[in-house]
């Protein structure tokens, strides 16, 4: 109904699909270019990629800082899990909505350089638990709980980048930023995990809960658990990535790079 999914968050996810489709066919490719010498040099696949990713770190930068200012001052949604008051959020949700729906149209369309599965059930299922916040108004706290986990995609994309510009492994900035990774993966996606579910639990078989109806408390169910394996199979990559980059402390600085850039 358009009172909930309201023609504001219609025209937000209509502009965060176009600026999405913006920045990946246009606007990454000249910022890139002209911030390093190496973007110039790779091949075709990997520019497809570079845009997707940096389209993808603009998009959790944004939504990131938002939903941390939701968590930590909007006292609407905080006030009731379920029922709250879900304006701020579903403006939020809008925007990560326009840019899941671009970001798998490109994944489609580019799909020899970019296709993941992964990723196309990533997005699906994430869209699939958004419809009932934009639509319903429901579980905005919770949705907004989720999308906590935004916090460490830049720095996982900024690991792509250093790796195919011949970043040394050993470098400093590929170690902090290795660091930075796995910590606010953990933080974001993983140590939030048995919170979720504790707040979860203390709303089931409630009159809030029971209002859902068993369509929304199936995609809630069920799009957290399919999300939450996910974030857990990548974490143990990440966690086994993190722990060759600490023996890498200590070796001495990084020679200069193929860029012709120190790292």
């Amino acid at each position: 109904m358009m009172s909930a999914f309201s023609k504001l968050n219609l025209g937000v996810a209509v502009s965060s699909f176009a600026i999405s489709q913006l920045l990946f066919h246009v606007l990454s490719s000249w910022i890139s270019a002209r911030v390093t010498s190496g973007f110039s040099s790779l091949d075709q696949k990997k520019k497809i990629e570079w845009n997707s990713r940096t389209v993808s770190s603009f998009h959790a930068l944004l939504v990131g800082v938002f939903c941390l200012y939701i968590l930590m001052y909007d006292e609407a949604v905080n006030a009731d899990h379920v029922w709250g008051e879900p304006s701020t959020v579903q403006l939020n949700l809008a925007i990560t909505s326009g840019y899941l729906i671009s970001d798998l149209l490109l994944i489609i369309f580019y799909w020899n350089a970019i296709g993941d599965i992964y990723f196309v059930i990533h997005h699906l299922v994430a869209l699939y638990a958004y419809y009932f916040v934009l639509e319903r108004g429901l579980l905005a706290y919770f949705a907004n709980f989720r999308l906590l986990a935004e916090i460490s995609t830049p720095f996982v994309n900024q690991r792509w980048f250093y790796e195919v510009l011949g970043y040394s492994k050993a470098s400093k900035s590929n170690i902090i930023n290795g660091l930075l990774m796995t910590i606010t993966f953990f933080l974001g996606r993983i140590i939030v995990i048995p919170i979720y579910y504790a707040k979860v639990a203390a709303e089931v078989g409630t009159e809030a809960f029971d209002r859902l109806g068993l369509a929304a408390q199936s995609a809630w169910f069920i799009s957290s658990i399919i999300l939450d394996i996910m974030n857990l199979k990548w974490m143990v990559r990440i966690t086994k990535g993190c722990y060759k980059v600490i023996c890498l402390i200590g070796h001495g600085e990084a020679k200069a790079n193929k860029n012709g850039k120190y790292n």
